[in-house]
């Protein structure tokens, strides 16, 4: 890795070979459209986006999705929607059936009733 660079595998695929495997290369146009896809150390996609030339991508959006997938990795827990890291995770099981909304309270939640 290059000192200041991204520590995680990037490619770029001009010849559309890996875009074709992935459902997003355009022969009509000769390039892929815009996909985004992470692939965890066994090979496995974890995540995946596609989206079209006129949207941007939100890289810090990126860069928390690969957090939260390290964190499943490595700790078997589950990241509630909007997870940021440093914030409370929920631990899978039985006893958090139902009660989910007991366990994670965002500051934004609605009260329930």
């Amino acid at each position: 890795m290059v000192p200041g660079g991204v520590p995680f595998p990037m490619l770029s695929d001009a010849g559309g070979r890996i875009g074709s495997v992935y459902g997003i290369h355009d022969e009509e146009a000769g390039v892929n459209i815009r996909g985004r896809f992470i692939i965890d150390p066994d090979g496995v996609i974890q995540a995946m986006e596609v989206l079209t030339p006129a949207v941007g991508r939100n890289v810090a959006e990126l860069i928390r999705q690969v957090k939260a997938f390290q964190h499943v990795r490595a700790t078997g827990e589950a990241m509630p929607s909007g997870w940021q890291p440093g914030k409370p995770t929920l631990k899978p099981g039985p006893n958090l059936v139902g009660k989910v909304w007991e366990v994670w309270k965002p500051e934004m939640a609605f009260e329930r009733t």
